[in-house]
Parts: structure tokens; sequence; C-alpha cells
């Protein structure tokens, strides 16, 4: 780093009104050094309500990397309107990572470790090299889902690899060992292979048959992009599109977290007997059926168009947008009715709801509408009824106005007339 880049960066930024804080304030003057090092920007406005709860794990985030090559910054887009406009935000908060001419905006959960991990991945190669037995240790602690190679670097499947290391590299992590190395932790029937590591296993991919590299490629893709989630996932806003993404039937045990994450009894045992499904029978139903739990209701009441009671279980077909849901009542469902229900699913024969045509997308954009205006006036009554109370006010009074003139005009009229009339003969 050259003198002039440091004091282009003490002339960008200044110090937090948290003197604590480890967070550089941005200016307008970023354009002219983005392309310096490593930078992670939190792009908001103050107005909104989702970046003032980002702005303290944003604190504990930078603080985690400042010891790193990382910058973790923020900037004011009311203020400055032409770096905004530079990047393209159309949303609050719009986090992005930069490295060079690289830019990437990140669609993740804002969590302090989700976040801290995305910029370490972005910051360092696409595929790290393991040459010690104990560095493995250590990335098991650190990524608890990660991809490896293990074998000479060459050939089509190290070609794929590396490939899809750099497309994945904001979204996993990719490593490549030795058998040596590998040997400790994993049995190897055969090298090279590629592998997935989660939830203390490992889960090899498996090549036999494809010998043209263009299948290759189709079918390691199809296989790092289903296996980079875990097996019972948290399904959020941020990452079920990418979950749909799939091509798989995705299981949603739905419950209800409060303010705390904190659920009821009865809804941990709920979620963990759906969980048991998929832990008993992954072999058979892994390639279909990709499962999760979800604690917020609102998500999937938006999906089904009506309110569910919690706990309950959602199947969403991710090909046609359909869903299913059970007849039975969810509280008395055992694993063994769960895989049967999954297997009419999977055989079409289970009811079906939902879809994605006309009359369907019109009628939940009027329950999304619906429910918007409830959650509103529950949350502010006062604040609900004055931001669609004074529109209203305004138009009956512009309604009002202009009805009474036509009114006081047609009194005008008929009292300027002559009061008599012409006689008859």
């Amino acid at each position: 780093m050259n003198l002039y880049y440091w004091i282009q960066i003490i002339t960008l930024v200044s110090v937090s009104s948290n003197d604590a804080s480890r967070v550089l304030e941005l200016s307008d003057r970023f354009l002219e050094i983005h392309h310096e090092g490593h930078w992670l920007v939190m792009f908001y406005a103050p107005w909104c309500a989702y970046c003032h709860r980002l702005v303290p794990i944003w604190a504990h985030v930078a603080q985690a990397l400042h010891t790193s090559s990382v910058k973790v910054a923020r900037l004011d887009c009311t203020r400055f309107t032409a770096v905004a406009n530079h990047y393209k935000v159309r949303a609050f908060p719009t986090i992005m990572f930069m490295k060079g001419s690289l830019k990437h905006e990140y669609i993740g959960e804002q969590s302090k470790d989700d976040l801290v991990n995305y910029a370490l991945r972005m910051s360092g190669p696409s595929v790290l090299l393991v040459t010690k037995q104990h560095t493995v240790n250590e990335i098991k602690e650190n990524n608890p889902i990660f991809f490896g190679y293990v074998g000479q670097q060459t050939g089509p499947l190290w070609e794929m690899f590396f490939y899809h290391a750099e497309k994945y590299q904001p979204l996993a992590s990719f490593f490549v060992m030795s058998p040596e190395v590998a040997n400790k932790h994993m049995t190897l029937e055969k090298t090279p292979v590629a592998f997935v590591y989660k939830e203390s296993m490992a889960y090899f991919y498996s090549d036999d048959g494809i010998g043209e590299k263009q299948k290759l490629n189709t079918s390691l893709h199809k296989w790092i992009d289903a296996e980079r989630f875990g097996t019972f996932p948290k399904v959020s806003r941020a990452n079920i599109n990418e979950l749909l993404s799939l091509d798989k039937f995705l299981v949603l045990a739905v419950v209800e977290e409060n303010k705390l994450n904190e659920i009821t009894p009865e809804e941990i045992e709920f979620r963990d007997m759906i969980e048991s499904v998929i832990r008993q029978k992954r072999d058979t139903l892994h390639n279909n059926f990709q499962f999760g739990w979800v604690g917020s209701p609102e998500l999937t009441n938006s999906i089904v168009m009506s309110i569910l009671p919690v706990p309950h279980l959602l199947v969403i077909n991710s090909t046609t947008k359909h869903h299913h849901i059970p007849e039975d009542d969810p509280n008395k469902l055992t694993p063994e009715a769960v895989a049967i229900f999954l297997e009419q699913i999977y055989n079409q024969s289970a009811p079906i709801y939902g879809g994605d045509s006309f009359a369907v997308r019109l009628y939940r954009m009027y329950f999304q509408a619906r429910t918007s205006l409830d959650y509103m006036w529950t949350g502010n009554p006062v604040l609900t009824t004055l931001i669609f109370g004074l529109p209203l006010g305004f138009l009956s009074l512009i309604f009002y106005s202009v009805c009474c003139t036509d009114i006081l005009d047609a009194e005008e009229e008929d009292s300027s007339e002559e009061p008599g009339h012409e006689k008859k003969e």
C-alpha cells in the first residue's frame, strides 16, 4: 500500500459517533479508491428501520475483522447519492464486498458470524490449499459446511472443481488437500475425488460414467448447488429463493419464534420430529426433498395465502409453485405419517393448492396487502391511522369541494334567470 492510498483513507473516513466502533464512515470520495484493498460496505438510509437493526451487528463485524485485510464501512445513500447510483443501490440495507474490480452483493443472513465468514471467504483465494492435518480440524470448527478436493491438481475433475469454486466463492468454502492429509479425517476409496463435509460427515461426489467435460460440468454444478445447504437449515426470506432454485420439494416445519428467538416446547418437539425424518431416511429422500424449518409464520402465510396454525407442515413444489398441506392434525403427525405424505406428494397423489396462475398471483397480492395492513395496525394503530387517514381525508375534502362547487354553480345559474315568463296567447 502506498502513502497516497492511506492519505486518501484518512480523508475519506471519519470516526463513528461511537468511539469504540471500528466502522468507517464513507463519503463520495470512496469512488476514487474503492479498487484499493478489500471492502465490506453497508449502504444505508437514516430512515430505514432495518438499517438501524443492523447497526450493532455491523459494529461487531467490524470488531471481528479489524485484524484482517477487510475494511468494514458504511455509506449514507441520502447524502452521497452519486456513490449509491454508481453501485445501483435499490434497497436498504445493501451489503457489498469489493476487491479490485470485483463487487458482489451479499444476500445471506445478516448475522455477525455469517457476515464475518463471508468477508473472510471473499478476501482470500477461491480454493485454499491445506497441507497440515491439524488445519483440517480448524476448518471443521470454522466452517459448518465446506467442499474439498483430494488428489493431483490436474484433470477434468480438478478443472471443474476450481471453476465452480470461483463461481460459488460468495456462498461456500473450498479446499484442496493431499490424500495423506485427507485420510486422517475420512475414508477414501479413490482419488481424485470431491467431497462436501457437513454435520460431521463427508459425502463424496460420484462422477462414475461421466466422461464428457460438459456433462461433468453440469453434474458437479448441480451437486454443489444442492449440497451447499445443511440437511435441516433455518429458512428465512434471505435464503428461501435459493432453496427453491434447487428443483426439489421444500419441506418446512413451521413454528413461531418470539423476540428472543425462543419457541415453545411443543413446537420444538414437532420441529425435531420433522428433522428426524430426513436424518433417518436421507438416502431415499435427499435427492428429491430439501428439509428446513421456519421461525416466522408470516413467510409461510404469504405462500399459502392463509393463516397457518403453528406448528404446521408445509411442502412447496419449487417447479410449479404449488404447495401441499397434510389433511391430518399436525400435532398428531408421526415420522411414518410424514414419510407416507411425502411419498404421496412425489407420486402426485396428494392434494395440491396454490400455483402460479394469474388469478393466484392476483389473490396473493391482495392477501399480502391485507396482512401488511393488519401488522401495521397491530404494531402502531396511531401511525397507521395517520398514514392512511390523512390521504383519505384530503381526498374527501377534494371530492366534497368539487361536488359543492357544482351545486353552488347550479344554484347561482338558477337565481340569475328572470322570474317572469312570456304569456301564452
